[in-house]
């Protein structure tokens, strides 16, 4: 947001991105291996995951609306539409968890079970797979199309798997759904 887009900008942006969530997924990984992580480090992980979910759809808001010319302002209903429910995705899963941990149920961040479908599925709503879009940075209209789609996919991501966690959570209460 802070340069015009380019292709070596949106490359550059890819890389940071990309290498971000590698480190970022080796710590979750070298504290497991270690026999667990602190409470402080899983918390701070969750803090600087929520603020970085939020902070890079805001930064497309920001560099569509500062360098893309001719604007259509209401393409920037995407971003901010893909904030919210990246936000709430992430709530979701974080929230299961918690609930489930409260009631003595073991972990599960997924909305059903694993499946190589379900991997293959999963790659439209993968935070790499939107890390990759940000190397079309430099061709707006390229960027803007695969950003939307992936936001869609998002949408329908997160509808899907309200669906499972509510029945989930309506059983494990006794409730019926």
């Amino acid at each position: 947001m802070a340069v015009p887009p380019s292709l070596p900008v949106g490359v550059v942006v890819w890389l940071m991105l990309a290498i971000g969530y590698a480190w970022d997924s080796a710590d979750g990984q070298v504290a497991r291996l270690r026999g667990g992580g602190s409470l402080v480090g899983e918390w701070l992980d969750h803090i600087i995951d929520s603020a970085k979910i939020v902070s890079l759809h805001v930064a497309v808001v920001v560099g569509v609306y500062r360098y893309v010319e001719p604007l259509e302002v209401t393409w920037l209903l995407v971003p901010l539409a893909f904030a919210v429910v990246a936000t709430v995705t992430f709530f979701g899963m974080i929230l299961n968890d918690l609930l489930r941990a409260r009631l003595g149920v073991g972990q599960s961040t997924q909305a059903g079970g694993s499946s190589p479908l379900r991997a293959i599925a999963g790659i439209p709503t993968d935070y790499g797979t939107l890390c990759f879009v940000f190397v079309f940075w430099g061709w707006v209209p390229g960027f803007m199309v695969s950003y939307t789609l992936l936001a869609l996919a998002a949408v329908l991501y997160l509808a899907a798997a309200l669906a499972v966690w509510f029945r989930k959570m309506s059983a494990l209460s006794g409730v019926q759904a």
